[in-house]
């Protein structure tokens, strides 16, 4: 069973994302801000199969987090997909530049949850 970690300062969001992934069969965990994730992968012991950032979170934005881990090699293959309202091409494109392996919008539909995971796993299977 994959572990997904949802790191999103929006609590029902978090919590929505989660029942879907669960409905997936994935295990979640879910982190309201963007320092206890980080803090968490480096207290070592546990890390996901998978990552969803939300862009826009006070303190360390999902861009930040997005940055820090691309720049770990211990982290730097492991899937992230950004979530955000943002539609802007510019964020979208500033996302996938910095390493983000799939963006979706919010409010995000179990089946684009499901077409950006896989192509996610997918882009790393064949690295």
């Amino acid at each position: 069973m994959k572990q997904i970690w949802i790191v999103d300062d929006d609590e029902e969001m978090g919590r929505a994302v989660s029942l879907m992934l669960k409905l997936l069969d994935c295990e979640t965990r879910h982190f309201i801000h963007a320092r206890t994730a980080a803090q968490t992968l480096l207290a070592g012991g546990q890390s996901p199969d998978l990552m969803i950032l939300d862009i826009n979170m006070p303190e360390v934005s999902g861009l930040d987090m997005l940055e820090f881990l691309r720049r770990r090699k211990e982290w730097k293959d492991l899937p992230i997909i950004m979530l955000s309202s943002e539609a802007a091409d510019v964020m979208v494109d500033k996302a996938i530049q910095i390493g983000a392996d799939g963006y979706v919008m919010k409010p995000v539909t179990i089946d684009e949850l499901e077409k950006v995971m896989a192509q996610a796993f997918y882009k790393h299977l064949y690295k």
